[in-house]
């Protein structure tokens, strides 16, 4: 069993928020993580739903500005979020930029060197976190969901529909829908993927709709206030993708709502009680 370290455990609506460090085998390195147990969990096994956040994030960022436990608590989901990449690895250029390298994995397994020796989030959420959440946590591993937030949407939606044996259920909070087509989404998959762009597609959402993937009911909201609404996002690609191959979508759009945790804090509920719906 993998050895996991408690950094401190919180008590928080009568469950518990921890924060845990352990050596990943998947990564090679240190990964943080954390974990919020919802009251009923001191009973019984609960469904859990994976957060995966945005650019520049941490482990803390979602647990700490969601207010998301007050709902979990209520509805006996375990939640669960993640460091957003690597730390520390060495590799020169890591934190030169706020979009690419660290606090930036996009949550893919990097092919392209010197990356792909680290920087492997796809692996580490699918296999390594999960393992550890379902054999050290009282997690239901029938009844996992995932969502995230901008670069993490992109991860989540990816991720439910690749896969779908895994996560039973499946939002996003202003998503990077189409990353082969902003500059995002470009940059990282250059530099982690290289330059063939087939590979870039089975880390495109709208690509792998487009090419037959198909995950439960999508609900994505997004903000009309958005400063990355228009150049990075593009959830129009996405809304004609699963319009044309039959996709169920539920894309709302929310006036003067931006890009920040204040527009995930106001809709954190809703998403939390259709992630529970779907999960039974």
């Amino acid at each position: 069993m993998v050895a996991v370290e408690t950094r401190s455990l919180h008590r928080c609506f009568g469950g518990i928020q921890g924060y845990y460090q352990h050596s990943s085998t998947v990564i090679g390195l240190p990964m943080r993580f954390s974990v919020y147990q919802p009251p009923r969990a001191e009973q019984q096994r609960v469904p859990v739903v994976f957060f995966l956040a945005g650019l520049t994030c941490t482990e803390e960022t979602f647990m700490i500005k969601a207010g998301a436990q007050r709902y979990a608590a209520e509805l006996g989901l375990m939640l669960i979020t993640m460091d957003t990449s690597p730390r520390q690895t060495g590799i020169p250029g890591e934190t030169d930029a706020w979009d690419f390298g660290a606090g930036a994995g996009f949550y893919l397994d990097a092919t392209a060197e010197p990356w792909a020796r680290h920087y492997r989030m796809e692996s580490y959420v699918t296999q390594e976190l999960r393992n550890i959440i379902v054999d050290q946590f009282p997690a239901d591993p029938s009844r996992i969901g995932i969502f995230g937030h901008s670069m993490g949407g992109h991860g989540a939606l990816t991720l439910a529909l690749r896969y779908p044996e895994l996560f039973r259920s499946v939002s996003a909070f202003a998503p990077i829908c189409a990353p082969m087509h902003c500059p995002w989404g470009q940059k990282a998959f250059r530099n982690y993927l290289g330059e063939d762009q087939q590979t870039w597609r089975k880390y495109d959402t709208t690509s792998l709709i487009e090419d037959g993937l198909r995950m439960p009911n999508l609900l994505i909201d997004q903000g009309l206030n958005d400063q990355f609404l228009a150049e990075q996002l593009h959830p129009h690609r996405l809304e004609n993708a699963c319009n044309a191959t039959g996709q169920k979508l539920t894309l709302r759009y929310h006036q003067n709502y931006d890009h920040s945790y204040y527009f995930i804090s106001t809709f954190i509920g809703e998403h939390l009680k259709y992630h529970r719906t779907q999960l039974g």
